[in-house]
């Protein structure tokens, strides 16, 4: 199951580099996670400060 990104998103980029498979990028007022890509690694969710990547 992949992982979403939530409203709490800062838009600091921390997660989009830690992705393994390159799944996160920015979107218009948040990042986002293409779910046919996302692995459920939890990488993202390891570095997030607000811990807004949350398993769906």
């Amino acid at each position: 199951m992949a992982y979403k990104i939530s409203a709490d998103c800062i838009s600091c980029g921390a997660c989009e580099s830690e992705c393994p498979v390159s799944a996160i990028s920015a979107g218009d007022d948040k990042y986002v996670i293409d779910a046919d890509l996302c692995i459920d690694c939890g990488a993202c969710a390891g570095v997030c400060p607000v811990e807004a990547p949350k398993a769906e």
